[in-house]
């Protein structure tokens, strides 16, 4: 079984996550977040990965240490499900329609981070949710995970669309990278022979 349990706590946030790769996509989210909350439903609906997620942090400043760290622990739990990395297809795309925004999330489960995140909000907040706080959260995520992730927004104009069609994109990318070729069960997908 692909999954794994991870907890994060700091002088900000005390996180409990759990994870299944091979799940179902059902989830149970409690981050103090109510926007942060859909998107990780979200997440775990369209990547089929089964999540849990408890986080008290310090929301009476904002939500940026809570979305951060849960993006950090989220990550490690990526990481420790993935273990050597054995058979995965290594690589996902998808170019996500949510009505008029349009978005491409590309991963490589490389073992090298980077982010290109070229995405631009017309708004700084959805509710009370900062929007630049959609790209610390993947930051975060990438961190630890320690995957490559480009995000290209082709169109947009709302920013609740734009931020569901990179959070359902990437999850159904994700999706993808992380599935099994059975034409390759017992390789490692790299010439290196690690990632």
């Amino acid at each position: 079984m692909r999954n794994a349990y991870t907890e994060r706590k700091t002088a900000e946030t005390d996180i409990k996550l759990s994870l299944e790769l091979d799940g179902s996509g059902k989830s149970d989210i409690d981050t103090g977040c109510g926007f942060l909350n859909h998107m990780l439903t979200l997440f775990a609906s369209h990547g089929r990965f089964d999540l849990t997620v408890k986080c008290k942090g310090d929301t009476n400043v904002d939500y940026h240490h809570t979305t951060e760290d849960i993006g950090i622990a989220l990550g490690q739990a990526f990481s420790d499900a993935l273990g050597d990395k054995k058979g995965i297809c290594r690589y996902g795309f998808m170019i996500l329609p949510m009505d008029e925004a349009l978005v491409l999330s590309a991963v490589d489960i490389s073992g090298r981070v980077y982010l290109n995140f070229n995405a631009e909000f017309n708004t700084e907040k959805i509710g009370d949710f900062d929007t630049e706080l959609v790209k610390e959260f993947f930051y975060g995520f990438l961190r630890s995970a320690a995957v490559t992730l480009h995000i290209k927004m082709f169109e947009g104009e709302n920013s609740h669309h734009l931020a569901e069609a990179i959070f359902k994109g990437t999850a159904r990318a994700l999706r993808q990278a992380v599935s099994i070729d059975q034409s390759y069960k017992n390789e490692i997908p790299s010439t290196k022979g690690t990632l």
